[in-house]
């Protein structure tokens, strides 16, 4: 997103170069310190850097969408903004040895991309799941939590409360979600009661498909109603069928993808604690949806 300069922390190093010995106590204990210092002033630039070496700049490729609304779309000047998207330039800025590039696409390819190493990680508010989590690493730090719930066209003459009340129903959802997860995972275990219709995640298409009767119910979660149908077409109904932690997602068994993971992690307990992470949430999700 940007070019950053080069740190001075190396220069510091060579500066300090030490001299030959049999210069005295007192030289050899200035030495010392002076050693322990520059040592120190490059644990700092490394640590500051996410873990590269001072001076390094490493560019990450970071995978995200353009359907969901106030999360990672675009705007009407055709500029990618939203919740996600906002957060990962913050976080960005507050590590200068990475530098982060956008790539869009489908929800549905975020993951094989990550898998083939075309992106680094993913920001697309990934909920973890067993099946996810076996696969891929997610990082430590939540920045939002959400409880998925069953949604209808506010005309709905159904009443659905659990997975158990969409038997023989037509239940739409995006392909490789968290949503389509669950609703694939009660199939297995009753004999495909539920009938999946996949879409790929566009907000309209969603409203659409429901108000017209095409398909019966959606899942969602709780934030998403308003920024998926800001007219007010569709309720959400019953309990909360899971909640979850929203995270990054990166490569597992990736030294790199687990530095990279500790470094977001780092950077976003400072968005935390600063209250920058609420203020965005706010902003763009209409409420602080940052806590569980």
């Amino acid at each position: 997103m940007r070019q950053r300069m080069a740190g001075t922390a190396g220069l510091a190093l060579v500066a300090l170069t030490v001299m030959a010995a049999g210069c005295g106590t007192k030289n050899e204990a200035d030495n010392a310190s002076a050693n322990a210092a520059g040592n120190q002033t490059a644990n700092d630039a490394q640590h500051a850097s996410g873990g590269n070496k001072a001076g390094d700049v490493k560019k990450i490729i970071v995978g995200t969408g353009t359907q969901f609304p106030k999360v990672c779309f675009l705007d009407e000047n055709g500029k990618l903004t939203g919740f996600d998207v906002e957060l990962v330039k913050e976080i960005d800025k507050r590590l200068p040895g990475y530098e982060f590039e956008f790539q869009t696409m489908d929800f549905s390819n975020l993951l094989l991309s990550l898998e083939t190493k075309k992106i680094d990680f993913v920001a697309h508010e990934m909920e973890q799941n067993p099946d996810r989590a076996a696969k891929y690493l997610f990082n430590k730090e939540a920045y939002a939590h959400w409880k998925t719930k069953i949604i209808v066209p506010k005309d709905s003459k159904n009443t659905f409360n659990s997975l158990d009340d969409l038997k023989g129903k037509k239940v739409l959802t995006t392909a490789t979600s968290a949503e389509a997860t669950l609703l694939e995972q009660y199939n297995k275990s009753h004999d495909n009661a539920i009938k999946i219709v996949y879409t790929n995640g566009a907000a309209n298409d969603t409203v659409s498909q429901l108000t017209s009767g095409r398909v019966d119910a959606t899942l969602g979660a709780d934030f998403t109603l308003s920024l998926i149908d800001p007219q007010g077409k569709l309720q959400s109904e019953g309990e909360a069928l899971e909640e979850a932690d929203v995270q990054f997602v990166f490569r597992k068994d990736d030294e790199d993808g687990q530095k990279l993971a500790d470094a977001v992690d780092g950077a976003l307990k400072e968005i935390k604690s600063d209250g920058t992470l609420s203020k965005l949430s706010v902003q763009w999700l209409g409420a602080d949806y940052t806590q569980d």
